[in-house]
């Protein structure tokens, strides 16, 4: 089962990624080029103590429209994204309903999407990264 420390790795190990608390303290958001592709929380909420506490238990991706629906109909662990546009970002949930390497494909996807996306200029920079 993918770890915080699994999944961090990762995506900082994409060009041009970086880590950042741009929301509060408690979510990691990992930008290329200033845009996000990805975020988690790094706490987990408790109901029976009413306390949030230490857990890897979700992590929103970007995703094109028409996967999304797939992988949500696919996978119960896979949702309209949290607090995000339900067209095109889905929440995963860390269940252990998939294997790694589907979610590190689907981590993939979000980061190529967002990569698309940027300008020309940034594109070029990107690329001009070691």
């Amino acid at each position: 089962m993918m770890t915080l420390d699994s999944f961090t790795t990762y995506c900082l190990d994409k060009k041009g990624v970086e880590s950042c608390f741009p929301f509060d303290d408690r979510t990691l958001v990992f930008k290329v080029m200033g845009k996000m592709f990805a975020l988690t929380s790094l706490e987990g909420y408790d109901k029976k103590t009413d306390t949030f506490t230490p857990a890897f238990q979700s992590v929103n991706l970007k995703c094109d429209p028409e996967r999304a629906e797939e992988l949500r109909a696919t996978y119960e662990a896979v949702q309209p994204g949290y607090h995000m546009s339900k067209k095109h970002w889905n929440t995963v949930y860390m269940d252990g309903s998939f294997d790694n390497e589907e979610f590190l494909e689907w981590v993939d996807h979000s980061y190529v999407l967002v990569v698309k996306s940027l300008t020309k200029k940034l594109k070029e920079e990107l690329e001009g990264m070691e």
